[in-house]
């Protein structure tokens, strides 16, 4: 039988700071919406932010490639692709736990 163990500190502290860049994105979506594609970045944000994402971050990770896409092309305001680099940043820092984690 194999028991699940808890996250390391790195690791949850990661998964932290990404669930925060994904609300800092959400909320300068919010703040400057009425841009083109604002409805669709704030519906995959939402996607990407919620329970089944978290507990699979290849998932996340896909829609956070989408939003990315979606920004690009809408040409969103700046601070909404600075908050885009931002979670990007985050997710790699998370992957990376997760897979220092795997190795201790």
């Amino acid at each position: 039988m194999v028991f699940i163990t808890e996250p390391s500190g790195y690791e949850k502290t990661a998964i932290s700071d990404l669930q925060g860049s994904w609300g800092n994105l959400r909320d300068a979506v919010v703040k400057n919406f009425g841009f083109p594609g604002s409805d669709k970045l704030l519906f995959h944000i939402d996607e990407a932010m919620s329970w089944e994402s978290v507990r699979n971050l290849k998932l996340m990770k896909s829609t956070f490639i989408l939003v990315q896409n979606i920004a690009m092309q809408t040409e969103a305001p700046e601070e909404v692709l600075e908050w885009i680099d931002d979670v990007r940043e985050s997710i790699s820092d998370a992957f990376k736990a997760i897979a220092e984690g795997d190795a201790q």
